[in-house]
Formats: structure tokens, C-alpha cells, sequence
């Protein structure tokens, strides 16, 4: 059996971790709302049409903020569509994904589903087909008290007090010429800095967020980041990273080590943030919205013989496996590793699309990748910890000397707890791991997903690959091969 060693000290701080890390995102895409949270009409539906066993399962992760309504969807949204009297709401094509949108649900029956949901709004804005002025009218509707035409529109609606959405995105994705209203990074730059000044003089405590590239391997990625950032570092709080990974060539060696390569786009994008700031001689950090990350590949095929302009389409509904689960996990750890730039972060998507929760008109069922995000929004809160992990590596396709063990600590000062999240990404050896802690732990327990088969998925019928849970002493522990690991101790 393999041997290795982590090194635990809660002195080695990395960072408070801000919740919002463990964010989410629905878009108006597939079935993510329209069959997903919401369907009037079922039985499993409340009142308001929000599916319950889907709520339940959303409150069991934890989301502490769901990003909406897009995406690629918000580039042509007109948000007046989406509140107001459902009988007059007008029905629309969507260029995005090509089909038609009733707007039967907008940003007042998201904020009432995120009500019951326990989570916060992070609204995005129409910087594609629209601009500063609807913007700002948005934000004056959303969070200005009243006495203004677009905050009595708001309470004209039975909202009386503002919705108080705190978190913004100023577009999305527009370096993508596939983005309605894709622009140049200049012409962005531009937009979005008047567009942050605009809605700053509204609300001055509301928090931007502007776009990064849509993803690394982008032929603009870092030009597009230090042209936007040179115009609108003064104006805005967070740029924006998106990443989806895959395993269309099952290979499993370097699959698993994917969340090496989003170490590598998150401090590079840091670097940039920085090197801006000390162009510009300023005093204050630029931050990191990973605002969409996720295993995507199963259902691209599929997706491509969808027709055009219908409502609602199965779309984007990958069936994740054991292996996707366990890259989840390290996307997670090195997540938490970054903490001190990486505030915000949202797994895309949270229902029916790439997501962990799936519904069909009988059920809603977790998917392999729904634990591992929900054991580190559970036991992942309070401060970062940077561990020191001795063991052996290999090589794969696209990647050399991996480790076959990647952790991190969370330190809980509320609960007086200590929690390591490990991955073994080795598959064939258990490895006998050597724990050496600076303060006095006693163990609670040892929870594992392992011993299944790679490929092995969660269904509507049949959900075999869940977690485990048994005794942990104050010994070495066995990691079983290709397992995700969550280790927690009591601080004594």
C-alpha cells in the first residue's frame, strides 16, 4: 500500500472563505427553470408553482446565492418581460438557445423562489442587446425604497420593499462572438464602466461584477482582461473566470487532474488584476467571480438535434459520473485554496442542466456531483488552511507530476472544528495517510465516496453513488483508491 503524509497547521492561514464560494446559477435554459424549480400544476408543486422536493434538495447544499438569468440568455433579455402581471408578460424568441420564452417566471418569481430556497439573488444585466440606461432603470426597481418611477413600479407590483439584490453582473461572456451583442474588449471596457458608474450613484453598496474571458483558451484571454480592468478598475469589485471540463477521450489520469489546469487560470488572472493595480498605483484588490464552473461534455451530442423555438427543451442534461463527482471535489479544494481572490463562485447550473439536482414529473434526485459540493458548502465554512501533502506522482497525457493526493483544511471557529477535504486521484492503491496537526483534534468522522465504478451514475431510478460515512480515530487514515474524502475533527 501507497504511503504519504498532510501536515496541518491553522496558523498556516490562507483566508476567511467567503460563502458565496459555494454560489450556483440558473439560467433560462433547458429545463432549468421551466420543469426544473418551477411547475405550476404538479403535484409536487407549492401554491407558487415551485417544485418542493427541489427546494428541499437546494436547502440541503447550502446555496448561499444563485446567479440569474443568464448566461448566454441575458445578452437578449429584457427584464420588464419578466414581472409584473403574468397576463401581460409578452412571449419572445431567444436567440440564445433558440426557442421561445413565455416569461411566465422572471426576477419576481425567482426572488419568491429564493425566499423559500434560503439563498440571495446575483442578477445579472443586459450589456449585449441593451445597456447603462436599462441597467440602471433594473437596479432603481430592484433597490431603490420608492417615490421613483421605476421603485413604484416595483411596489405597483405588491413588492413594497426593495429586493436589495447586493451582488451584480454587468453582461456576460461578451468576448464571445457566439454573445448577442459581442463586443471588442474597448468597447465592452467602455460600456461597463459607464454602466458601473451609473448604477454606483443609484446604490453605492451594491457589488460588480464584469467579464473576464469565457474561458482560458480564448485567443483574447489576458489582453481582454488588462484592457477591460486598465478602464474600469476604479468602478468595479470582481472580474469574472468561466471554465467547463471534460473527459470526451476517457482519460481518467488526466481528467482528474483538470483542477490543476483552473489553479493555473485562476493566478494567472490574478497576476493580471495585480499588475493593473500596480499600473494604476492603487490601493485595492480586484477579485475573482468564478461564476461558471463545471464537468459539461455528456450531452453536447444530443443537444445538437434539438429544433429550433420550442419551450423548454431537454437541453445540457448531462448524466454525471462517479469520476465527474470526483473532479467536482478537487474543482472545490482548488477553489478553496484560492480563497484569498476567489470570493464568489457558481456551479453551473443547479437544476436539470449540467447540474447536480435532475426532476422528471414523478421525482427529483441528487446527481454523483451533488455530494461533494454539498459536503464542502456544509463542512467548508469559516477560514482556509493551507496543508502540506508529501506523496507520489504521475504522468498523464496533459499533465506531469500530479499528485496523487490534493487537500485542503477548513478551520470552523463556531463549531470549534477542523475539517480536511482529500482526493486520491490514484486508481489502483489505497494510500495509508500519515495526519501530523499542530493543535489537539479529536476525530468525528471519516466520510468517502469510493469503491465505485467510474462510469457509474445516479438515476431516477436507481441512485447507488452516495457517500459513506465510519470512525475516525487520531491515526493514519486509508484513502481508497480514486476517492473523495471529507475528514473532520474536533478542535480540543
Amino acid at each position: 500500500m501507497k504511503k504519504a503524509s498532510i501536515s496541518v497547521d491553522t496558523r498556516n492561514v490562507i483566508s476567511d472563505i467567503d460563502s458565496r464560494i459555494y454560489g450556483s446559477f440558473i439560467e433560462h435554459l433547458g429545463r432549468a427553470v421551466y420543469g426544473g424549480i418551477y411547475q405550476p400544476g404538479s403535484p409536487l408543486s407549492d401554491s407558487d408553482g415551485f417544485r418542493r422536493d427541489v427546494i428541499e434538495l437546494v436547502k440541503k447544499l447550502g446555496v448561499p446565492i444563485v446567479r440569474y438569468p443568464g448566461g448566454n440568455f441575458v445578452s437578449g433579455y429584457n427584464w420588464e418581460d419578466g414581472v409584473g402581471p403574468k397576463d401581460k408578460r409578452p412571449v419572445r424568441l431567444d436567440l440564445a438557445w433558440f426557442t421561445t420564452e413565455t416569461n411566465e417566471f422572471g426576477m419576481q418569481e425567482f426572488a419568491s423562489w429564493l425566499e423559500k430556497a434560503g439563498s440571495e439573488m446575483m442578477m445579472a444585466v443586459n450589456l449585449g442587446t441593451r445597456g447603462p440606461d436599462e441597467a440602471r432603470n433594473l437596479l432603481e426597481y430592484a433597490n431603490f425604497p420608492g417615490g421613483t418611477y421605476w421603485s413604484d413600479l416595483r411596489r405597483s407590483h405588491g413588492k413594497e420593499k426593495p429586493y436589495g439584490i447586493r451582488t451584480w453582473c454587468l453582461g456576460n461572456e461578451m468576448d464571445g462572438p457566439w454573445q448577442m451583442g459581442h463586443k471588442t474588449a474597448y468597447e465592452y471596457a467602455r460600456t461597463v464602466t459607464e454602466t458601473a458608474k451609473l448604477m454606483k450613484w443609484i446604490d453605492p453598496s451594491i457589488e460588480l461584477v464584469a467579464c473576464g474571458s469565457s474561458n482560458f483558451h480564448m485567443p483574447t484571454f489576458g489582453e481582454w482582461e488588462h484592457t477591460v480592468l486598465s478602464e474600469a478598475y476604479e468602478h468595479i469589485d470582481y472580474i469574472s473566470m468561466h471554465e467547463y471540463y471534460a473527459n470526451p477521450a476517457d482519460d481518467t489520469p488526466s481528467f482528474l487532474a483538470e483542477n490543476i489546469g483552473m489553479d493555473r487560470f485562476i493566478k494567472a488572472v490574478v497576476s493580471i488584476c495585480d499588475m493593473v493595480k500596480a499600473e494604476k498605483k492603487s490601493s485595492r484588490n480586484i477579485n475573482i467571480s468564478f461564476d461558471e464552473w463545471n464537468v459539461w461534455f455528456h450531452s453536447k451530442e444530443n443537444d445538437e438535434k434539438i429544433e429550433h423555438w420550442g419551450r423548454a427543451p431537454h437541453r445540457l442534461e448531462d448524466v454525471y459520473t462517479f469520476e465527474d463527482a470526483l473532479l467536482v471535489g478537487g474543482l472545490l479544494i482548488t477553489l478553496l485554496k484560492n480563497s484569498d481572490r476567489v470570493k464568489i463562485a457558481c456551479l453551473a447550473q443547479l437544476v436539470n442542466v449540467i447540474a447536480p439536482i435532475m426532476t422528471n414529473d414523478e421525482k427529483a434526485w441528487a446527481q454523483t456531483i451533488y455530494y461533494p459540493f454539498m459536503q464542502a458548502s456544509m463542512y467548508g465554512r469559516g477560514t482556509a488552511i493551507r496543508t502540506i501533502t508529501e506523496c507520489g506522482t504521475y504522468d498523464s497525457r496533459k499533465y506531469s507530476d500530479v499528485p496523487f493526493i490534493d487537500s485542503v483544511a477548513v478551520r470552523n471557529d463556531e463549531k470549534n472544528e477542523l475539517t480536511l477535504f482529500v482526493l486520491n486521484r490514484g486508481l489502483d492503491d489505497d494510500i495509508t495517510v500519515n495526519l501530523d496537526f499542530h493543535d489537539s483534534v479529536k476525530g468525528i468522522e471519516h466520510i468517502s465516496m469510493s469503491g465505485y465504478g467510474l462510469k457509474e451514475t445516479n438515476t431516477a431510478s436507481s441512485s447507488p453513488v452516495v457517500p459513506h460515512a465510519k470512525a475516525l480515530g487520531s491515526g493514519p487514515v486509508v484513502l481508497d483508491k480514486a476517492s473523495w474524502n471529507v475528514l473532520r475533527y474536533s478542535l480540543i
